[in-house]
C-alpha cells in the first residue's frame, strides 16, 4: 500500500533518509565534514563541480523525463504519476500544487530519492538515480537533501537540540563536532534560547523551524518541504514561508508542496499536478502575503485561517 510521506512512522522515515550504510567509512567521513561548518561555500557535486553554463548561471539540479510510477492494488492498476518530465534548476523556489491524490506527494517520494520510479529517468545532479540501490540512495539524501515534513517529525524525547543534530548523528560516530553548526542553525531560525526545550514545550510554528534548522544539518543541495505550513497557523506559517525564503535568498533550492493557492503564490515557480500529471508550469512574481484576509500577523497570534470548504 502507498503510504504519503506525513503518514509514515517516525523510526521509518529516518532510516528511508537519514542512514548511511554501516561500514562506508568514505560516506562517513565527508559528511563528518559537512558537519564541522555552518555552510559550505564549495561548489561541488559528488561527480566534480556545480553545472554552470558559459554565463556563470546555474543548471538543472533535477531532471525527470516521461517518469511513471505504478501500483498495482489486487486487480487494479493505478497510475500515481503518468509520465512526468520537468526540471528544476539550482537556486529555483519551486511550488508544486494539486489537490488530494493528484500525484504530488508521490512526486516528492520520486524528487526525494525514498522511491524509485517503475519506468522514466530521473537524474540528479547530473546522476542516473532512477535505478540505484537503496544504500546508494540513503547516501544521495543524508548527503543532498533536507526533509521537512508536514507534522514536524521531531523526536518526543530529545531537545531540539538533539533533534537539530539527529541526521549527523547517522552519518557520524560521534555529533561533537556537530553541535557548534546546530547551535548555529537553531539561532538562524530564533530558536537558540529554546535549544533545551522538548517539542512538547514548544509551538507549532517553533518545531517546524527546529524541523527547518534539522533539513540544514548536512548543508543540503535542496530542501523538500511536504505541505510544511499545513499545521500551522497564519502567524507560524509565514515565520516558516520566511525561513524558507530567507534560504533561497542565500543560494538554497527550495521545492515545496502545497495544496494551498495562497502558500503556493510564495513561490517563484508553481508546477501544477492533476491525474499523475504536469498541466501547469508557470513564473510566478511571489506575493507579499497569502490570503489572510488583513488579520493581524504578529507572532503570538493564534488566529488559524478558515477550514476549506468541503466541497
Amino acid at each position: 500500500m502507498h503510504a504519503t510521506l506525513r503518514g509514515w512512522a517516525l523510526p521509518i522515515q529516518w532510516h528511508q533518509y537519514g542512514r548511511i550504510a554501516h561500514g562506508n567509512a568514505g560516506e562517513e567521513q565527508q559528511c563528518r565534514g559537512k558537519c564541522n561548518s555552518i555552510s559550505s561555500d564549495e561548489e561541488r557535486t559528488q561527480d566534480g563541480p556545480v553545472r554552470k553554463n558559459a554565463m556563470g548561471v546555474s543548471m538543472d539540479l533535477i531532471q525527470l523525463e516521461g517518469v511513471r510510477k505504478t501500483y498495482r492494488i489486487g486487480g487494479l492498476t493505478i497510475d500515481a504519476l503518468a509520465g512526468v518530465s520537468l526540471e528544476i534548476r539550482e537556486q529555483e523556489f519551486v511550488a508544486i500544487m494539486g489537490p488530494s491524490g493528484s500525484g504530488k506527494s508521490t512526486l516528492m517520494h520520486i524528487l526525494g530519492c525514498l522511491d524509485s520510479p517503475t519506468s522514466g529517468r530521473y537524474v540528479f545532479k547530473g546522476r542516473d538515480v532512477s535505478s540505484l540501490r537503496p544504500d546508494d540512495l540513503a547516501a544521495i539524501r543524508n548527503r543532498d537533501m533536507g526533509f521537512v515534513f508536514q507534522a514536524y517529525n521531531l523526536l518526543p524525547q530529545m531537545s531540539a537540540l538533539e533533534n537539530v543534530l539527529l541526521p549527523c548523528s547517522y552519518a557520524t560516530r560521534s555529533v561533537r563536532d556537530g553541535r557548534s553548526k546546530a547551535l548555529g542553525l537553531l539561532d538562524r531560525v530564533g530558536l537558540k534560547e529554546r535549544m533545551n526545550n522538548r517539542p512538547v514545550e514548544m509551538s507549532g510554528g517553533e518545531q517546524q523551524r527546529v524541523a527547518i534548522a534539522r533539513a540544514m544539518m548536512m548543508d543540503p543541495s535542496v530542501i523538500l518541504a511536504d505541505e510544511p505550513t499545513g499545521n500551522l497557523n497564519s502567524a507560524g506559517a509565514r515565520e516558516v514561508l520566511d525561513i524558507l525564503k530567507e534560504l533561497h535568498g542565500a543560494g538554497k533550492t527550495i521545492v515545496y508542496v502545497t495544496h494551498d493557492d495562497a502558500i503556493g503564490a510564495q513561490a517563484e515557480r508553481v508546477i501544477g499536478i492533476f491525474d499523475g500529471q504536469v498541466v501547469a508550469d508557470e513564473m510566478n512574481q511571489p506575493q507579499a502575503g497569502f490570503g489572510t484576509g488583513g488579520r493581524n500577523l504578529s507572532p503570538g497570534n493564534d488566529v488559524r485561517p478558515s477550514p476549506p470548504n468541503p466541497s
